[in-house]
């Protein structure tokens, strides 16, 4: 499997009217191979559209306000290119995310996913050694190598332990995924489940360590507030049973919801 430029696409998922767009917008811009990027959103709105237009990227406009899942499903669908990232609109991206990440894909055999290490951006400041990094750091060190990778056992003792993936530092491959990959169902493990689909299948996670992203954590994230109303507890409970009897699942959410204390500022 051989992937070019041209078989790329940045899928900016917006909506309503984030100050960090324009900034998301430029890290993208700025990678060192270029390849397309578009803005899909459910919020169209004059911030949206102007830089849109200032930047020369199309815009793809769908019914928004029915949950992420159906977000992040129109954004992906509309990608028409064999690789898709879905970019989140706060975030920032390292100028090679995409050298890297076709320079691993075409050095794999079988490739299922491919996804990058990352750091955090808190109250301006770029954080890449916290407690939360570093347990994902560790938790990912199985498939740091071409073994690991490729290990259908390996990945799901991974998963089976929590997402250690960060979900905007993931290239999906369409062939593996099919269309509308994303659960409608979940609000905020639905890239654990996706990562769960993913890791049922033969071939490799494609792992790179260097943090070629910035994730953004602040009040206003969707994970924050989910976090808040205990949604992520439910759901990752939910996550923990696909991998353990009742009893260890729970003890497991137990201890795996202290990670929800790094989405709070």
């Amino acid at each position: 499997m051989s992937f070019t430029p041209d078989d790329h696409t940045f899928a900016l998922c917006a909506y309503g009217e984030s100050p960090w767009l324009e900034d998301c917008i430029r890290s993208l811009k700025a990678q060192t191979v270029k390849t397309n990027l578009l803005i899909a959103t459910g919020t169209p709105n004059e911030t949206i559209s102007r830089l849109a237009g200032q930047y020369g990227l199309p815009v793809r406009v769908h019914d928004g306000g029915k949950g992420i899942g159906v977000d992040w499903n129109a954004a992906f669908d509309t990608a028409e290119t064999k690789l898709v990232t879905l970019a989140h609109q706060d975030d920032l991206y390292e100028p090679r995310y995409v050298e890297q990440m076709l320079e691993n894909l075409n050095r794999a055999r079988n490739p299922i996913l491919w996804f990058c290490g990352y750091g955090e951006l808190r109250n301006g400041k770029t954080v890449y050694d916290n407690r939360n990094l570093n347990i994902k750091k560790l938790m990912l060190l199985p498939v740091k190598n071409r073994i690991g990778q490729k290990s259908r056992w390996v990945r799901r003792r991974i998963l089976s332990l929590g997402s250690p993936i960060c979900c905007p530092a993931a290239t999906y491959i369409k062939e593996k995924t099919g269309p509308s990959p994303f659960s409608t169902e979940m609000k905020v493990s639905l890239d654990w489940d996706q990562w769960e689909k993913l890791s049922r299948k033969p071939g490799e996670f494609v792992y790179c360590p260097e943090p070629l992203m910035l994730h953004r954590v602040h009040e206003g994230s969707a994970t924050t507030e989910l976090i808040a109303d205990e949604t992520r507890a439910r759901e990752d409970l939910q996550m923990f049973r696909r991998f353990w009897p009742e009893k260890i699942a729970a003890f497991l959410e137990k201890k795996y919801s202290r990670s929800e204390d790094s989405n709070r500022l």
